[in-house]
């Protein structure tokens, strides 16, 4: 157990910094260009996976009762990246529509690396964002969704997924055997259809229409907008495309971690449509070190289930005996789930073993492979 008096240290926070210099990278990319433009994508996804080989696991776990005022350094992080981002990315795109030096391949490029680093950290510190009970923290997360433009997100995520996660009615469980290229149309379509029925049982609870103020799908809109709107301002139909592709690059980046984090893992079912309590062993947990730094400690993600608005820095790590392990981080494990029958291969077993431990009494996993299992009441 590392001390409040160790966790509240900057050099104790410091690691997870590192994410930051990825925006002087991108700058440095587009001014550059060529082959330079690739960099973006390797150091995100290949140079925290080498200090995953170089660093090992990080087991050790921080004191939960660490007071808020000991994580000024963490939060920080997260409260600092948003108006980044949103310079880095609209900076960009008057730049990149601007630069003779860049050809329209390159320009294309450029913006899957953008792309990389709005979904790969902007909507893994939204994540973190939205969780939080202050309200200017989530509305930070909510500016970030809107610059992917997936503000639904946070309605999906918090009204659907933490309630019916390992259930049917979570469209982004992915199922035992459901290949990716499944499963990310499958989610694009249900996601925002669950997200918006959420919200509007919620405000008819209350009483009131889908149509009152309170809807959040009214400031996702508005910001989703003026989003679009400022894209065009500063790069034209150019600006907008470029801004849309980084978007639809964030999102891939978003689902594809979905698709990992709880693949094949279901509640069971207790009949009558009701289901068992959600556990640690109903999430993949992934303790490497290098990657848990990119992603603050996402990949301890049995954990954040367990206490979804516990600050990333005291998220606790699971064993085998607690929750079933990744055998990489979550960057080696996308590449791996674009590759279906590499994903099979390595996942599959790993399924099976998770279901004989924890379900032997089980016989017939038919429903829970295909989701016919009755929706949770």
């Amino acid at each position: 157990m590392i001390p409040a008096v160790q966790v509240s240290r900057f050099s104790r926070a410091l690691p997870f910094w590192l994410p930051v210099l990825l925006l002087p990278l991108a700058w440095f990319c587009a001014v550059t260009g060529g082959l330079a433009i690739l960099l973006m994508p390797i150091v995100t996804w290949y140079m925290f996976s080498v200090l995953d080989a170089v660093g090992g696991l990080e087991t050790e776990n921080a004191d939960p009762e660490t007071p808020e005022s000991d994580l000024f350094w963490y939060r920080a992080i997260t409260v600092m990246w948003p108006p980044l981002q949103f310079a880095t990315l609209f900076g960009m795109i008057w730049y990149v529509t601007r630069a003779e030096h860049l050809n329209t391949l390159e320009s294309i490029l450029m913006f899957f690396g953008v792309g990389v680093i709005t979904g790969t950290i902007g909507i893994t510190y939204s994540h973190e964002l939205m969780h939080q009970k202050n309200a200017k923290e989530r509305w930070l997360g909510d500016i970030l969704l809107a610059m992917v433009m997936y503000s639904h997100f946070r309605s999906e995520h918090l009204r659907v997924h933490h309630i019916y996660v390992g259930t049917p009615k979570d469209p982004v469980t992915a199922r035992y055997n459901e290949g990716f290229h499944r499963f990310f149309p499958r989610v694009l379509r249900e996601s925002i259809v669950s997200s918006f029925k959420a919200e509007k049982a919620m405000l008819a609870r209350r009483g009131l229409p889908w149509t009152h103020k309170s809807n959040p799908f009214w400031r996702y809109w508005a910001l989703q907008a003026a989003m679009l709107v400022l894209a065009f301002g500063v790069g034209g139909w150019a600006g907008l495309g470029l801004f849309l592709y980084q978007a639809f690059i964030a999102i891939w980046q978003l689902e594809i971690v979905n698709y990992v984090e709880h693949y094949g893992l279901t509640r069971k079912h207790l009949g009558d449509g009701k289901y068992e309590h959600v556990k640690p062993h109903h999430s993949w947990n992934a303790s490497h070190k290098g990657t848990n730094w990119l992603l603050i400690n996402l990949q301890r993600h049995s954990d954040h289930h367990y206490k979804p608005d516990r600050r990333f820095p005291l998220l606790q790590n699971y064993s085998e005996d607690e929750a079933p392990q990744l055998p990489h981080g979550y960057p080696l494990m996308t590449m791996g789930a674009m590759i279906p029958s590499y994903w099979r291969r390595v996942m599959n077993p790993k399924v099976r073993e998770w279901r004989a431990k924890y379900y032997p009494e089980i016989e017939d996993w038919k429903p829970y492979n295909k989701g016919q299992n009755p929706l949770p009441r």
